[in-house]
């Protein structure tokens, strides 16, 4: 009974395996696109377009910079 946690974890250190990616055995890659001439490898085709990623705008639309009024309803906490 004690060894089951420890042949699950076992079987489970092995699904971490990595390694050159390959399509299946009888299966092919995606059709190359119309535009290009030769055919993405696997490792192409993991690599995500720059419209799938847009560049971050950091363009934050910023008030001018004002005094801050002193507001009754928001004491400073009290010293205890």
């Amino acid at each position: 009974m004690k060894a089951t946690p420890i042949l699950v974890a076992l079987l489970l250190a092995g699904c971490g395996a990595q390694g050159a990616l390959q399509p299946r055995e009888g299966a092919a890659l995606p059709p190359a696109p119309m535009w290009t001439t030769k055919q993405p490898t696997a490792e192409e085709l993991l690599v995500r377009p720059p419209e799938a990623v847009p560049a971050r705008v950091d363009d934050v639309i910023r008030r001018p910079e004002r005094v801050r009024e002193d507001d009754p309803f928001d004491p400073p906490p009290r010293n205890r």
